[in-house]
């Protein structure tokens, strides 16, 4: 199969790796100059590092970057380049007007049974789709950063997206040994919209004065098993990214008070205190600074971790009552795109239904808001007396 990568970034250059590491041909093109350039050396390093590790050999590492045509030239005009690919990924900048733009060329360079995926984040599948004459091509193909290494794929079809279409989208990205999940044409789909309490609801608990950023970060590593806490994946994200996608799932959702963004990471983000990358965010990462120290009270952390838990087990149920993708889907999205130590509906069916609609009525209960409301979903099955997955 040829397959058409449209950007050069980091999310288009790892697309472009993972499929010819599975033997397909790619062709690579990007708008910005150098930008294949980099890409070029950006996979040449990292193959090389397989090689240093003894994980693929010297032989085969050239044979993939063999598999990758680089080209230097914009794609003004007619996106020529990609006349004969069977599938064309773009990964270009996050905004509907570029991607409508580029996808009308595309259609026209393409053959009719070409597929043509996004990789959007955040953007409406149909929004971008309606830019096109023969529409129903059109799927989103969501991967996750670093593309090589994160295993989730997230298949997007729009309403008239073909069944077909979609079907090969999900087969190809097996072939590519990707974990693919099909998610509705949602805002965040399933990764971005339900891992945001994981975040918010950190985030209240920080301005609230419950705890501080190092307190909370041991509570749901030490007591939930994450690898990071909510004020590292923050940091490590880079607080502009991740306020950005909050602000558009809060929006695109109709204000919907559970995804309100945090005026605190507002303002880091108006400071330029975008974590790693920055060298401040929650953390101070300049040389010579020193970490906080946690407050390991074991009741502090449980009260922590139930609260954390309960809005994202909350936002799980709800993403299925809401149909946005399937219980199996959404748990195996969670694990594989975030690498959550479980699956949140199964770790809701571990803690038991009941309790946490519990957890979720104290808080509802005592703060009045809307945020705090228990999936409709998560009702009727402590009522009826079901589990998840039965």
């Amino acid at each position: 199969m040829l397959v058409g990568v449209v950007g050069a970034g980091a999310m288009g250059t790892g697309i472009a790796q993972v499929a010819a590491a599975s033997g397909d041909r790619v062709i690579i093109a990007d708008a910005t100059a150098n930008a294949t350039e980099k890409a070029r050396a950006s996979i040449a390093k990292a193959l090389d590092r397989e090689v240093e590790k003894q994980r693929l050999s010297r032989a085969d590492a050239d044979a993939l970057l063999s598999r990758i045509a680089f080209h230097e030239e914009t794609l003004r005009g007619d996106a020529a380049v990609y006349r004969e690919c069977d599938l064309v990924v773009e990964a270009v900048v996050e905004r509907i007007d570029v991607k409508q733009s580029l996808f009308k060329a595309l259609e026209v360079a393409v053959s009719t049974d070409a597929v043509l995926a996004t990789n959007t984040s955040s953007l409406s599948v149909a929004a971008i789709a309606s830019s096109c004459a023969a529409p129903g091509r059109v799927v989103g193909m969501h991967f996750f950063n670093p593309a090589p290494l994160m295993p989730l794929v997230e298949v997007v079809p729009w309403l008239a997206s073909d069944d077909h279409v979609v079907q090969r989208v999900v087969e190809t990205a097996r072939r590519w040994k990707k974990n693919p999940v099909v998610a509705s044409d949602t805002p965040g789909f399933i990764v971005n919209r339900v891992a945001r309490p994981f975040y918010g609801e950190a985030l209240r608990l920080h301005d609230e004065g419950v705890a501080d950023c190092a307190t909370i970060d041991w509570a749901m590593k030490e007591l939930g098993g994450f690898r990071m806490g909510p004020f590292e994946l923050m940091d490590f994200i880079g607080n502009d990214i991740n306020y950005a996608v909050t602000r558009t799932v809060f929006e695109s959702l109709y204000n919907d008070p559970r995804y309100k963004p945090s005026l605190t990471q507002q303002r880091l983000v108006d400071a330029g205190f975008l974590g790693r990358k920055s060298g401040r965010g929650y953390y101070d990462y300049r040389d010579g600074a020193s970490r906080p120290k946690p407050n390991t009270d074991p009741v502090l952390g449980l009260l922590i971790f139930e609260r954390i838990i309960a809005m994202l087990i909350n936002e799980a149920a709800d993403a299925v009552l809401m149909r946005v993708a399937s219980p199996e889907d959404i748990d195996l999205a969670m694990t594989t795109g975030v690498n959550y130590p479980k699956g949140l509906l199964a770790w809701a069916n571990e803690l038991g239904l009941s309790r946490v609609l519990g957890w979720l009525e104290r808080l509802h209960a005592e703060y009045g808001e809307d945020r705090y409301r228990p999936s409709a979903l998560l009702r009727r099955m402590v009522r009826d007396e079901r589990r998840f997955f039965e």
